[in-house]
């Protein structure tokens, strides 16, 4: 008797149609979890791509350009908007200096962001929305603009012009 208590015990129990689906169920749905999770966890621990020159762009040649005369000048950008990757079109005013020293001014005025423009019989940048007048330095000279205008980040190479991220001005 007790040897074929232990038979019985030791023989597993058929597998039967339920208990068959109830594993499948639970093992796809440990699968499922674990695959989320892992994924989750890269995204939120992985550090961000490095990105550290795509901000740069090519604006020209700095012979193009007549000291004492702003140029505004339109160049390609590379732009990250999550995921995704496009170049996208971006304009600046451009001060090449008496002294070879160059500025590069954000086209929007400091007051509402409104596109301004040179007015070179004023000899200053003028915003038709508001009438905020600016220098050929970016300062302010009638407002309602509360800030000189903002720079972008500069570089030369060689003859060539680098236009880099915005500098707010305060």
């Amino acid at each position: 008797m007790t040897n074929e208590y232990i038979q019985e015990q030791s023989t597993p129990a058929p597998l039967d149609r339920r208990a068959f689906l109830e594993r499948t169920i639970y093992t796809l749905m440990s699968l499922i979890a674990g695959a989320v999770s892992i994924t989750s966890a890269l995204y939120l621990l992985r550090p961000p791509k490095n990105q550290s020159r795509s901000d740069w762009a090519d604006a020209g040649d700095l012979r193009d350009f007549k000291p004492g005369v702003p140029k505004q000048i339109t160049f390609e950008r590379n732009h990250t908007d999550g995921w995704r990757a496009f170049a996208g079109k971006d304009s600046v005013w451009v001060v090449k200096n008496p002294d070879d020293s160059v500025t590069a001014f954000v086209p929007s005025c400091t007051h509402l962001g409104c596109a301004y423009a040179w007015q070179a019989r004023r000899g200053a940048f003028v915003c038709p929305c508001h009438g905020s007048v600016f220098s050929q330095t970016g300062q302010v000279i009638t407002g309602p603009a509360p800030r000189p205008l903002d720079r972008y980040q500069i570089e030369q190479t060689g003859s060539r012009l680098r236009i880099g991220p915005i500098l707010k001005s305060s």
